[in-house]
């Protein structure tokens, strides 16, 4: 589920539905600003448009403010002159810790914890692919060193990252545009063909990192009495055969990836560029994987798949093998995602917290999950 920003916009809410529009048009051509505005709603966890307007209205001016010492001290530490301003909230934290907007003389930054940061390879590694992929055309919040060369940092009792602040509309949201899928193609292609060796394939895309199962989910679900509880059963036979797709295929070397690449990770900068966020999880996919993923999550329609799979092939040269066994790591990414959800929601206690996650997993169990025949349909259309 798509998570609305601290101090939300209702400018940028109306482009996004603007930009969801052009994607949904190319299946549906009578398809309505209305009709897109609703679909951007639901991928927020919210029934209508008018709801999620509600949401914004409640949530405007409510960013929180950093201590004025400890915005001090992160400028001091990074070298960005002096605080000019508040230091405020950007989003709500997320599994990796919370980003926020510093004013400085020497200009505007996003700076973020990393306390619940789980690195798949080193902070030098991530930085290293974005400095690369920033050399092949790819537009990027550059990183901040410290003044010591470091790029985490510990400050305040917490840990800290630096990127410049870069101007930007929305994050895209799917599915997207025939053009914008040629770009993401483009984009991956090109992070592709850098071929930075890794050691392994990401833990989030190779296996299901969690101790309970999706039986003993179910139960934890209706021992508390949720009302997504019955969601989660239904869902739970499809999520259970994503296990064996690809199972017994022999898997393509990794190479360095950004490894969480999905719409929402993807800006709309100034002259319609796309700008690609949150390297942190950078680790280890053969190219088909991430491939496949893309195309499971920016695109729908068979014009959009033919779109991404020609702007990859423009800039790769050829494509990696395709087949259905190649949206292994997505499938499991996504059973790992749903399944840290359902954790979260279980074992929050009301509140704020409580409602933004169940919202979530409602979200997440009321759509149309991926099915073989669905994806083979998917690859067909993008390699025809």
């Amino acid at each position: 589920m798509r998570t609305l920003p601290d101090n939300p916009s209702l400018y940028h809410l109306r482009r996004q539905a603007k930009d969801l529009l052009g994607g949904l048009r190319e299946s549906e051509p009578g398809t309505s600003l209305s009709d897109a505005q609703s679909a951007l709603a639901k991928q927020y966890g919210f029934r209508t448009w008018t709801d999620l307007k509600a949401e914004v209205d409640r949530n405007r001016g409510k960013a929180d403010v950093a201590d004025k010492t400890l915005a001090e001290a992160v400028a001091a530490r990074y070298g960005l002159g002096k605080v000019t301003g508040p230091m405020r909230s950007v989003a709500r934290p997320d599994n990796i810790g919370q980003r926020w907007s510093l004013e400085t003389e020497q200009g505007r930054w996003t700076v973020r914890t990393m306390d619940n940061w789980t690195p798949i390879t080193d902070a030098e590694t991530d930085v290293a692919l974005q400095e690369a992929a920033a050399a092949e055309g790819i537009r990027i919040p550059a990183p901040v060193r410290s003044r010591t060369g470091a790029i985490v940092e510990s400050v305040g009792g917490h840990s800290w990252r630096v990127y410049e602040w870069v101007n930007s509309g929305p994050p895209l949201a799917g599915p997207v545009s025939s053009k914008d899928a040629y770009a993401v193609g483009e984009i991956l292609a090109k992070v592709h063909r850098l071929a930075m060796p890794v050691d392994r394939i990401s833990p989030w895309h190779a296996r299901f990192l969690f101790r309970a199962q999706w039986p003993g989910l179910v139960a934890a679900a209706q021992a508390r009495g949720v009302d997504w509880a019955p969601l989660l059963a239904k869902a739970t036979p499809a999520m259970a055969e994503w296990e064996t797709i690809g199972a017994d295929f022999p898997v393509p070397a990794p190479v360095m990836c950004h490894n969480t690449l999905g719409p929402a990770k993807v800006w709309r900068g100034e002259g319609g560029r796309l700008i690609v966020v949150d390297w942190d999880y950078a680790g280890g996919q053969p190219p088909s994987w991430e491939l496949c993923d893309a195309l499971m999550h920016f695109v729908h329609t068979a014009s959009g798949h033919r779109a991404m799979i020609d702007g990859y092939r423009a800039h790769a040269g050829s494509l990696p093998l395709l087949n259905l066994a190649m949206f292994r790591g997505a499938l499991t990414s996504l059973a790992n995602y749903i399944a840290e959800q359902v954790e979260t929601a279980l074992n929050a206690h009301g509140g704020e917290h409580q409602r933004h996650a169940d919202r979530s997993v409602r979200h997440l169990l009321s759509g149309r999950l991926p099915s073989p025949d669905r994806l083979e349909q998917r690859l067909a259309a993008a390699v025809s």
